[in-house]
């Protein structure tokens, strides 16, 4: 297949495609991200670069004997947790670049498939998408096949798109048993969670923008099926938004990875100050979390049980690609966690996109 990747980041469609051992002849990638392109350039070196989106028609490229078209385009207008500018904001607006290429391409191969990818929104702007797209969105949450409660709209001319099964996976079957100690609490950065939630506690609501948690949301009358929840059981000590305070247990989903870029914003688990769970996949009963689930969290919240931040080969598994994938050479050293975790945020999750292509 010959593929053409619009605002293809650090390339999580190849990543599906090698995968399910679809063969690629030419892979065409169009990316202004230095760093993702580093990644890209450095996991799959044949990898033919196009620059600007927006300089389509200046590409040297057979446009017949391309076979799919995909991409996430830029949703910082439609997300909920934006100004919701839509289509008047810029980056929103390169949905309609992705839509002249698309009509390009298929004057010169009408069967040309294609994915567009994008997050939850208005129904209006749905609906628009979908006008011009000539198809109706299939709604994916992430957590049906990862760690993470990630829900995305997908917009595909590939046949008999199905819910994926849910796979239980939970928080703490992704979690690293050695990272690295800039994420171990230590004397220097140790918090522990600064309110009581005997009374106050609960379990993360679907009104939470960051976690996403619903029983049923089906689209053209399907629903999909009951997704575990992230369960929030304190909050850090630190400065800034609530969101960023949140410590959620390894009992249930992580909220959904972001581009994270500061503040504090990546996404943290509880621990327990002997270190013996929630840094440990293979966690042993009969730590303080077992005693925290059977006192109140009055008792122990404070005291017994501290945080951490979730590194990046963890948001890695969140978005269900390889290992070490972002972490590779970069200027005089390695690529920066700051811009492992910013691509996670703007990546897709591997397993969906493997999903949707096994089909092809």
């Amino acid at each position: 297949m010959n593929i053409l990747s619009l605002f293809d980041g650090m390339s999580c469609g190849q990543i599906a495609l090698d995968q399910l051992g679809i063969k690629t002849n030419k892979y065409y990638a169009s990316e202004l991200d230095k760093y993702a392109i580093a990644v890209t350039q450095h996991n799959y070196p044949d990898t033919i670069q196009l620059g600007d989106v927006t300089k389509w028609k200046e590409w040297n490229i057979d446009w017949g004997s391309i076979d799919l078209i995909q991409g996430g385009s830029p949703c910082q207008g439609f997300s909920f947790a934006g100004k919701q500018l839509a289509f008047d904001d810029p980056r929103s607006a390169l949905f309609f670049v992705f839509v002249d290429i698309l009509n390009h391409a298929k004057k010169h191969n009408p069967n040309v498939k294609f994915l567009l990818e994008n997050v939850r929104m208005k129904k209006e702007y749905l609906d628009i998408i979908s006008e011009h797209l000539g198809v109706q969105p299939v709604m994916i949450n992430s957590a049906l096949v990862s760690a993470q409660n990630r829900v995305r709209f997908y917009w595909t001319n590939i046949a008999d798109i199905q819910q994926p099964e849910d796979r239980g996976i939970l928080l703490k079957d992704i979690l690293d048993s050695n990272p690295s100690e800039d994420f171990i609490l230590n004397e220097q950065n140790m918090k522990t969670l600064n309110r009581e939630f005997g009374s106050k506690g609960k379990e993360q609501t679907g009104k939470d923008k960051s976690c996403t948690l619903t029983a049923s949301m089906g689209t053209g009358g399907g629903n999909i099926p009951y997704i575990n929840r992230c369960i929030q059981v304190g909050e850090a000590d630190l400065k800034g938004h609530d969101q960023i305070k949140r410590v959620y247990s390894p009992e249930g989903k992580s909220p959904t990875v972001t581009t994270c870029e500061g503040g504090h914003r990546e996404p943290k688990v509880i621990v327990d100050r002997d270190k013996s769970y929630c840094i440990d996949a293979n966690y042993s009963k009969g730590t303080n979390w077992e005693l925290y689930k059977k006192k109140s969290r009055r008792q122990l919240v404070g005291s017994e049980l501290e945080w951490r931040k979730l590194t990046p080969k963890e948001c890695e598994r969140l978005q269900t690609v390889p290992d070490d994938y972002t972490l590779v050479p970069y200027g005089k050293g390695m690529m920066s966690n700051s811009q492992r975790y910013k691509m996670l945020g703007n990546g897709w999750t591997v397993e969906v996109i493997k999903h949707i292509y096994k089909n092809l």
